[in-house]
């Protein structure tokens, strides 16, 4: 006989959800303080929110994060989408479990340990790093997630949608963009959205994979948090906040919104 929830595991609930998200609503909230004390409030005020678009560097800082983001997830899609299709359509092809393997190792693997690997590398090729080497870090960290999204749209698709295209006369190139691609476009925008939020949040591997330059937001709010918090911190960082929280969003609802139209 099933039981509800009890009140001590609604505390304990509340205690876990509190532990994870106070701190998070401390940030949003500080943001807002009139105070340059970053823990005495002091009145509500926008400030901070003024002053922080006069900080050149971490506006230069946040410029480089969106931009690694952008180009690392549109790669991401691409690389990952390719994947999908090899693990779903191509069957028990050679070497099939070495490649599944390696796909999804990062999604197990320390970032510490891919950020090290991909240092060794730039370094033992000669590679300067700097933008693109960010790009290529984080591309080796989404695409796994990509493919993870894209390889279960393809594992409930229709595939008689595709027969009958080509029973009409369609080429493999035409069913593809006409078919294949529209159904399985949810699932690629939900997990360009996940590359992006796994990109623009990262610290571990842009910190090995960076040079002279090519400083990411989350590495510039570190490097200010260790000299002091200021009030910048706090308005950044629930700007951040807040557009992670609307990519994963969108990300669930894209998914959720569009895949029952495809069956």
């Amino acid at each position: 006989m099933k039981r509800g929830l009890t009140s001590a595991h609604l505390a304990i609930l509340a205690a876990g959800f509190a532990f994870l998200y106070v701190p998070i609503a401390l940030v949003v909230l500080y943001s807002f303080n009139a105070s340059r004390l970053v823990t005495v409030w002091g009145g509500f005020s926008t400030q901070w929110y003024v002053s922080l678009f006069a900080n050149e560097q971490l506006l230069q800082a946040a410029s480089i994060s969106f931009r690694v983001a952008l180009a690392s997830a549109a790669l991401s899609t691409v690389l990952g989408t390719c994947a999908a299709f090899a693990l779903q359509r191509f069957g028990r092809f050679p070497a099939r479990t070495l490649f599944s393997g390696m796909l999804y190792a990062p999604l197990v693997m320390p970032e510490v340990i891919i950020g090290l690997a991909l240092l060794l590398l730039f370094v033992g090729l000669g590679i300067d790093r700097g933008f693109w080497t960010i790009v290529i870090g984080h591309t080796t960290l989404g695409l796994c997630f990509v493919a993870v999204v894209v390889q279960a749209r393809l594992a409930g698709f229709d595939r008689s949608l595709e027969e009958a295209a080509q029973d009409l006369g369609a080429s493999p190139a035409r069913t593809f963009r006409s078919i294949t691609l529209p159904l399985i476009a949810p699932a690629m925008a939900a997990g360009f959205l996940l590359a992006f939020t796994i990109s623009l949040d990262d610290f571990v591997i842009a910190s090995f994979t960076s040079g002279p330059g090519s400083t990411t937001l989350p590495m510039r709010i570190y490097s200010q948090v260790r000299l002091g918090l200021t009030p910048e911190i706090n308005a950044i960082s629930t700007l951040l906040i807040g557009i992670v929280g609307l990519s994963l969003l969108a990300a669930t609802a894209i998914n959720r919104l569009k895949a029952p139209s495809a069956r």
